[in-house]
């Protein structure tokens, strides 16, 4: 018989009706792989609210910031830092989302087609050491230190990649083995002082694809994030054309019949589809969203005015989201609510009318976008509304981390509301998403506690959750995948000095588990249910 404490053995002869059984432990089922089957989310994730009346609801909303590196927008603050100054500055921004109930880090790796990780394709960037090519010194990975420290924290870490971007005005000199001088048959000076990789060559498709494929296949991540850079901003050649006339004419040469702008698109459409489905074949739990500039096309829907990407940077998004190449999708609606040529709501609206396959629509937001007290309505205003027009699946993408980092009262703000509970990432479409098994649970009691450890490995999970009894009350705690296990006591007493410890009104036992794991797809399982044996257990 295990031993107790006098304290606990009064507290028992208090209590009546306690029904010590034996831990059920319920072991793993394998995964069911769904992709080839009809379904929806609703189906992937069951409602244990529905069936465990009192156990609470937890709230799925995608809550994520970007982190730019360009030059040090937001982190390295400097390129001029050590190793351990670098290591620093990480772990607050980290620690900065995770006290505010964020759930996931889109951070740039690959900003002009340089590596913030250790690769053989492409130097290093100038932006982590001020040389491009050299090294950090010590030496350190600073994207698998992202990823590592992104997951105790319990949040997604998504790679963020400029696919065609080459060399930025501000990228410092550049390096022998940058693309600009490796791949200068597919590199384009522009006006500006822009090197931009030619997006209608099959050589710069080869190359961001083994680019992609590399992180994908090396570092633990959770997601793949391309912005609104494809072929450049007009402003970047001084208004001039793209000077990519070697390969049209080989392509008229060849009998094209396509026009010039719907052949630059389909070479974009092509390489989108490529990424997608060769992530989806490596690791299908990694995600792969794109943030286009906001609008589509102008009069889209009829009200709208502003930049025509579709035919200027011949990003044709809406076909990606109709088509479905994406898990995600984040137009970047940086504009206010009240604006008629530009407004959010309205263009959220049109992109949900866009989305034919159900994919996660989770608009970028510009929290910069005013000061003060207006800044933080701005901000609620539009994360309501998305939570409205977007009620199954919301979210949202912040730019950038910067104004939450240096305004204390936004952060007060969000955490008051409406970021108050955590939530989990809600989960992947259903066309790759697997469902979750029942997780494997083993118990260890101590005197007065019990310790739960979950035996699965972290990898292939990306949160476990624990609903606690204490008489008519549930408790829930979401733990991180690196956290494993978690210690629980059998009983809670009011401690409050005006209340006796004694008084049955103020003592709770641990009635009930009920233990759920969400995997790689954001898919929770089933619970494992366990009946704790408070009392004479036998070991």
């Amino acid at each position: 018989m295990r031993k107790i404490t006098l304290f606990t053995f009064i507290i028992a002869s208090f209590l009546f009706s306690i029904n010590c059984q034996p831990v059920q432990r319920l072991t793993a089922h394998s995964h069911t792989d769904l992709s080839n089957q009809e379904s929806n989310t609703e189906t992937l994730v069951p409602d244990f609210s529905s069936t465990t009346e009192t156990t609470p609801r937890i709230d799925r909303e995608f809550r994520a910031a970007w982190v730019a590196t360009v030059a040090n927008i937001n982190w390295p603050s400097s390129r001029d830092l050590t190793v351990e100054q670098q290591k620093e500055e990480a772990i607050a921004l980290l620690d900065l989302l995770q006290k505010t109930n964020y759930n996931a880090v889109v951070f740039q790796v690959r900003p002009q087609a340089d590596a913030l990780y250790e690769s053989d394709l492409e130097p290093w960037s100038y932006y982590l050491t001020g040389q491009q090519g050299v090294a950090p010194s010590p030496f350190y990975d600073p994207l698998n230190f992202w990823v590592e420290e992104a997951h105790k924290r319990g949040l997604e870490l998504h790679v963020w990649l400029n696919p065609y971007r080459a060399h930025h005005t501000a990228g410092g000199p550049i390096s022998e083995h940058s693309v600009v001088n490796t791949m200068s048959d597919i590199v384009f000076e522009l006006d500006s002082g822009f090197y931009w990789l030619d997006p209608s060559s099959k050589k710069t498709q080869d190359h961001a694809h083994a680019v992609v494929m590399d992180i994908v296949k090396r570092y633990d991540i959770d997601g793949v994030h391309f912005d609104d850079y494809f072929y450049p901003y007009p402003s970047y050649h001084n208004d001039k054309d793209f000077p990519d006339d070697e390969n049209w004419n080989k392509y008229l040469a060849n009998g094209g019949t396509m026009s010039r702008s719907d052949w630059r698109r389909n070479a974009v459409d092509v390489f989108v589809e490529r990424i997608y489905q060769s992530i989806k074949k490596e690791k299908s739990y990694v995600k792969f969203g794109l943030s286009p500039f906001g609008i589509w096309r102008p009069n889209n829907p009829p009200s709208i005015s502003g930049l025509d990407q579709y035919e200027v940077l011949f990003a044709d998004a809406k076909k990606w989201l109709n088509e479905g190449w994406v898990d995600y999708f984040s137009p970047q609606l940086y504009w206010p609510i009240n604006q008629i040529e530009q407004s959010f709501p309205v263009l959220l609206g049109w992109w949900e009318s866009q989305n034919t396959k159900n994919r996660n629509l989770w608009p970028g937001i510009n929290i910069g976008l005013y000061e003060g007290e207006k800044k933080v309505d701005e901000i609620f205003n539009q994360i309501m509304i998305t939570r409205g027009m977007v009620p199954k699946a919301p979210g949202t993408i912040h730019w950038s981390i910067a104004p939450l980092v240096r305004d204390d009262s936004l952060q007060s703000a969000l955490i008051t509301y409406p970021y108050a509970k955590k939530a989990l990432v809600p989960p992947m479409n259903p066309e790759y998403a697997k469902k979750s098994s029942k997780p494997d649970i083993s118990i260890n009691y101590g005197d007065n506690n019990l310790t739960i450890k979950l035996n699965e490995k972290r990898t292939s999970i990306s949160n476990w959750i624990i609903h606690a009894k204490f008489r008519e009350r549930w408790e829930t705690t979401i733990q991180n995948r690196t956290d494993l296990e978690i210690v629980l006591p059998f009983f809670k007493v009011d401690d409050s000095p005006e209340y006796s410890p004694f008084k049955l009104s103020h003592v709770s036992l641990l009635e009930e588990l009920k233990i759920t794991k969400v995997n790689r797809y954001g898919i929770e399982s089933e619970p494992t249910i366990i009946v704790p044996c408070n009392f004479d257990c036998k070991e």
